[in-house]
């Protein structure tokens, strides 16, 4: 018999990136917890995503993947040292929701008892796995891919858990720093990794200036990394009265307490969308090259934008199509606001 069943489980849940992967796999996490409250279960992730989990009250770990330095091989003595402490933690589960050639060869190596990855041929990862998840259709949302890996370990699946706990002392320093105004806050989130995601900033300018005339009780966080501090710029400037510009000033934490304190955000396709729609927020998402029915805000489809091309969805990073970036030039800033007007006055 499986000494699971017997002792306590302990899983190691290997979904080292993006950030919005990370948020879509925590209902995995949340899911084991309840069904097994003694497993210890541990999570595989890049160190700058480290934070989104660090003082999480359903692990028992975080195993920092430092991927930049995996690369070259004048570190790979510290792979090979990191590689030992997972397999002297003897998991019993091993479960892969990344499905890409360094994450499953990382989950064969650790060791476990039972290894399940996804079903993803890009790069061989399936090969490595003893029990594999085929996506049901080519337009599964990513949530419910990932739980199906909880089916088929007879982990019951609902909807009975908190997606993100508060974290008390990112919300005090959200306080300590800013001292947010009473709401209403709508949350704008202007960047995304690929260039032909980001709906363009003069687009979100104008949304902000005619949302504050229509709603001038209302307030704007503008969220972002360092290199959107230009798009910030820009978007502030359109109703610097009711306008606070975080990009590039919050923490990861700080910016999921931040995004808690919302009623409403506005986003392109990227890691705070997800967060968003993982706290519950209503969210006005804009899609252009990617497919919302696969990885859009998780529950809001509905409020999922997108312009119909021939070539949208292409997947792609790069546009080819020959009105470059039409699938997002082609969405109005009057559509957005009058959908994000209609979720404030639902609220």
């Amino acid at each position: 018999m499986h000494r699971g069943f017997l002792n306590a489980l302990k899983i190691l849940i290997l979904k080292p990136s993006s950030l919005g992967d990370v948020v879509q796999a925590l209902p995995v996490l949340r899911l084991l917890k309840l069904h097994r409250p003694d497993s210890e279960i541990f999570w595989w992730i890049s160190a700058d995503l480290a934070p989104l989990l660090e003082n999480d009250p359903d692990l028992s770990g975080v195993i920092v993947f430092q991927r930049h330095r995996w690369a070259t091989p004048w570190h790979w003595g510290e792979l090979l040292r990191s590689v030992r402490d997972i397999r002297a933690q003897k998991f019993d589960w091993v479960l892969d929701l990344q499905a890409l050639a360094r994450s499953a060869l990382i989950s064969w190596l650790a060791g476990g008892r039972l290894t399940v990855g996804l079903e993803d041929w890009r790069e061989g990862a399936p090969g490595f796995y003893d029990l594999v998840i085929p996506r049901p259709t080519p337009l599964t949302h990513a949530v419910d891919w990932y739980l199906d890996v909880l089916k088929a370990l007879k982990v019951p699946v609902h909807s009975n858990f908190v997606w993100m706990p508060p974290r008390r002392e990112a919300a005090a320093s959200v306080q300590r720093r800013w001292n947010p105004e009473p709401g209403p806050w709508i949350g704008i989130n202007p960047g995304a990794r690929w260039p032909n995601k980001r709906w363009p900033a003069s687009y979100y300018a104008e949304l902000v200036r005619d949302l504050a005339a229509d709603n001038p009780q209302c307030r704007f966080a503008i969220f972002g990394g360092r290199s959107d501090a230009p798009l910030g710029e820009l978007i502030a400037s359109a109703a610097p009265q009711c306008c606070l510009d975080l990009t590039g000033r919050t923490s990861l934490p700080e910016l999921v307490e931040w995004l808690r304190l919302t009623d409403v955000v506005v986003t392109n396709d990227t890691g705070p969308m997800h967060i968003a729609a993982a706290l519950g927020k209503r969210v006005v998402s804009i899609f252009g090259p990617t497919e919302p029915r696969r990885t859009g805000p998780y529950g809001q489809l509905g409020d999922a934008l997108q312009k119909p091309l021939p070539c949208a969805p292409c997947l792609q990073p790069k546009c080819t199509f020959e009105r470059p970036l039409e699938c997002l030039q082609g969405i109005t800033p009057a559509r957005v606001r009058l959908r994000t007007n209609s979720l404030l006055r639902s609220e």
